[in-house]
């Protein structure tokens, strides 16, 4: 199911995809936008199916959504296959709206794949509020930086991966940007000498505090990033382009609101886990465990606020 032409009203968008195949749409700050050379990627989803009608429903749920290539889903071994150029976060929510659960099992075929957990258990932030999920995948084209955050404030935000994966004492032992060429700091699109490698630009946040983003980055590799940490900040990167002598070292972006280590996880087809060695637990368990988590501190969270307003 790509992006077609007839769905855009926009001329200069209509050419775009007339001249380049590989450009495709995205979602970002919850608009559609038309980005270039970004790479399709095979994510791999557990679902609780239980008869052909499940696999109907999925089915059903997934074909009105352009930029899925290509849709395999199999009852037997309960699993949803899809390749697409859109956010994984689009996908499992249009998975769930259809009724059934769903939980991401490997992202990238034959590719390194690693994750960044912002928040919660695993990570950290200064807000209890701020959660977000990062993933990276390699490509032939690059890689690829695949995440949703929410509890943000609406509008731009820096990210940015540092050198250290020690959250130890929070976002402030993670050390400076990623910069192993010894570079000032710079935007996405600029040379490598105008950049750190760590530069990954800004993301947008909508006016419920979440951002869906996917870009993709032909200077990062994974295995180069795996135990180091991504950050967000509270103000836009600036891109190295102000006046100043902070916008050559973190294009005055601000204070770090919420980091996580970078860590291996699955690609397709590499997660064959059911049941958790550690706990017990089915992954759908887990899943009912970490949706009932979040609530209870989504009621907290709105319970203290309104106590203090």
């Amino acid at each position: 199911m790509k992006p077609r032409i007839e769905d855009y009203e926009n001329e200069s968008e209509k050419k775009i995809l007339r001249d380049n195949k590989k450009q495709v749409v995205i979602v970002e700050g919850n608009n559609f936008n038309i980005l270039k050379n970004m790479s399709l990627a095979k994510i791999e989803f557990a679902v609780n199916m239980t008869c052909q009608k499940c696999v109907n429903t999925v089915r059903e749920s997934l074909l009105d959504l352009n930029g899925i290539e290509n849709l395999d889903i199999s009852l037997e071994r309960g699993t949803v296959v899809v390749e697409t150029n859109l956010p994984f976060t689009l996908i499992q929510e249009k998975i769930e709206k259809s009724g059934k659960k769903a939980v991401l099992k490997g992202y990238g075929e034959n590719s390194y794949s690693a994750v960044s957990m912002l928040g919660g258990n695993s990570g950290y932030s200064v807000s209890n509020n701020i959660k977000g999920v990062i993933r990276f995948v390699q490509t032939v084209e690059g890689c690829i930086v695949d995440g949703t955050v929410d509890g943000l404030e609406p509008g731009q935000h820096g990210i940015h991966i540092h050198e250290c994966g020690d959250i130890s004492k929070g976002c402030e032992s993670v050390g400076e940007h990623f910069n192993p060429y010894n570079s000032i700091h710079g935007g996405p699109e600029d040379d490598i000498s105008k950049k750190h490698i760590g530069d990954l630009g800004n993301i947008e946040a909508d006016n419920n505090g979440r951002a869906l983003f996917r870009k993709i980055n032909q200077f990062l590799t994974v295995s180069d990033i795996i135990g180091r940490s991504l950050v967000i900040t509270d103000k836009p990167d600036d891109l190295g382009k102000g006046n100043d002598k902070q916008s050559k070292i973190d294009g005055n972006s601000g204070k770090r609101l919420a980091c996580g280590i970078i860590a291996r996880s699955s690609s397709l087809f590499q997660n064959t886990k059911k049941i958790c060695a550690c706990d017990g637990l089915t992954i759908w368990d887990e899943r009912e465990s970490t949706h009932s988590n979040q609530k209870e501190l989504t009621k907290y969270t709105e319970t203290i606020t309104s106590k203090v307003n």
